[in-house]
């Protein structure tokens, strides 16, 4: 097959060479043997730009850091939310468990030992509760003691009433069964007391009691 295009040169042509090779090809039957220019018609003048590959791996390696960074944020704030309602509510068990406690304390006594009772009392207050509370205890225990007086109260009932930050106010309904030395055996009283605690360091203490209808 004669070389189509090795009479092009630096785009001159030559003088003989390229005479007979362009009679040959005119007088070519076999359509194989045609030039391209001859069996497809005009070649466009122009050809689309090839794609630059590079370009899509680029983007995709931006979307992917992209979504990580946004996933990421997103589960830390989760992960700090989920830690902020675990610290709310352990803080509000602990408000709930102290107000249950100066409860079963200001109404379980014993005149045996009421000066345990009286200092486990003072040991759970703060505030002016522990300063009123310790002012009259001397008083309180000498009633006591006079009339070997026993109670002994079990929670009923107990929730959180309000929440301030460190400081909560508890509901605590409670039973309390006592006797003294007039009286061994007295009918059940049904109480309720509304008790303010606050936060002190890692614990809670009783800031007020007061009873309530």
């Amino acid at each position: 097959m004669p070389v189509l295009f090795g009479a092009f040169r630096e785009g001159h042509v030559a003088d003989d060479d390229a005479a007979d090779d362009v009679d040959a090809l005119s007088g070519c039957d076999d359509p194989q043997d045609q030039p391209t220019d001859a069996r497809d018609g005009a070649v466009s003048d122009h050809t689309d730009a090839p794609s630059n590959p590079s370009s899509g791996v680029r983007l995709a390696a931006v979307f992917a850091v992209v979504s990580v960074l946004a996933l990421s944020g997103t589960g830390g704030w989760l992960g700090w939310r989920a830690y902020r309602d675990h610290q709310a509510q352990e803080l509000r068990s602990l408000f709930l468990q102290t107000g249950r406690q100066a409860a079963l304390n200001l109404t379980t006594i014993d005149y045996g030992q009421i000066e345990a009772d009286v200092q486990r009392i003072l040991d759970s207050a703060t505030g002016n509760f522990y300063d009123d509370f310790q002012k009259r205890s001397p008083a309180f225990v000498n009633a006591v003691q006079q009339a070997q007086a026993k109670s002994e109260g079990t929670i009923t009932a107990a929730g959180l009433e309000s929440e301030h930050g460190d400081q909560a106010q508890v509901l605590v309904a409670v039973t309390v069964k006592s006797a003294n030395a007039a009286a061994a055996d007295q009918p059940p009283r049904a109480w309720r007391m509304r008790i303010d605690v606050q936060r002190v360091g890692a614990g809670a203490k009783v800031s007020n009691v007061e009873f309530v209808p």
